[in-house]
């Protein structure tokens, strides 16, 4: 039975790698699928940064195989997989609803948000590049993304002028974040992950400036390197 949730977790990471070929050239929502089109939208990271997707894929793949090939029925490798293998499932059909639905993209983006994050609690203290690190870099990424989607709903719906709708989305995030890494010192990469959308987010606003969000996400950026600072294991 074991083995079966591992082959299934290898199955799920390859259709979720392979889910942008349903969709080429995605982009990220639709501006006009808004009731108040979201043009470059000051809650939306630089586009260099959604090539970390790249890694994630590959990544997921990489340990998922491991775990088959070594792991399949390590009891330390088991008590992630069934959250790991929602989160990845709902995940390989985020892109073509996202062309549909804004909506029903966030509502879904959150479900492997949360399964994601389920699984990054359970994950064992073996083969941590393999079982962790990848499971890290994921809810990392998913953090950011699903509360930059929370800030498009926001602003797109008319909820929050531009400005106000990024920052209740960066202090959302920052709040996520600093609980799990606080909680979770043993996975730093989530955390970095985490900096590395903020770094993206500052990037996109610089030019115009926009002093509010890019400090509040330099301030994010801070707080949780001090909070990695605090780590004694």
């Amino acid at each position: 039975m074991k083995a079966l949730w591992a082959i299934a977790v290898l199955l799920a990471a390859t259709a979720f790698a392979a889910s942008p070929l349903l969709v080429p050239g995605f982009g990220g929502f639709d501006p006009q699928a808004f009731p108040v089109p979201q043009v470059e939208p000051a809650v939306q990271p630089a586009g260099y940064a959604f090539s970390i997707w790249g890694l994630i894929y590959l990544w997921l793949i990489v340990g998922a195989i491991f775990g088959l090939l070594k792991r399949s029925d390590d009891g330390d490798w088991q008590a992630h997989r069934p959250p790991l293998l929602l989160s990845l499932v709902v995940g390989a059909s985020w892109l073509p609803v996202a062309q549909i639905s804004p909506v029903a993209a966030t509502v879904l983006i959150w479900l492997m948000l949360g399964a994601a994050l389920l699984a990054l609690f359970r994950v064992g203290d073996m083969d941590r590049w393999f079982q962790q690190a990848p499971v890290a870099v994921y809810a990392g990424w998913l953090t950011a993304a699903s509360c930059v989607s929370v800030g498009l709903m926001l602003g797109g719906y008319g909820w929050l002028p531009e400005t106000p709708a990024a920052l209740v989305a960066l202090v959302l995030a920052l709040a996520i974040s600093l609980v799990v890494q606080y909680r979770l010192h043993r996975a730093p990469l989530y955390g970095i992950t985490v900096i590395w959308a903020l770094i993206a987010i500052i990037v996109a606003n610089s030019s115009p400036l926009n002093i509010a969000v890019s400090g509040l996400a330099l301030i994010g950026i801070l707080a949780i390197l001090a909070l990695r600072g605090t780590d004694t294991e």
